[in-house]
């Protein structure tokens, strides 16, 4: 997994972690929707980046 990939991830899935407590405290339930997608998003290719290091690790 690339650093950069890795990163990129892990800053999505904070941002959503913002966009969902803000979303919780001004009780915008559209904003806190979109926070917790983009953290299922990030945490998807997160999972994504390492299946592929597993193939890598295997494949070697």
């Amino acid at each position: 997994m690339s650093t950069a990939d890795k990163a990129r991830n892990h800053a999505e899935i904070a941002k959503g972690d913002v966009k969902e407590a803000a979303g919780k405290a001004t009780g915008d339930v559209d904003l806190e929707a979109e926070g917790r997608a983009e953290q299922v998003s990030g945490n998807i290719k997160q999972a994504g980046e390492k299946l592929k290091d597993a193939v890598r690790g295997v494949t070697r």
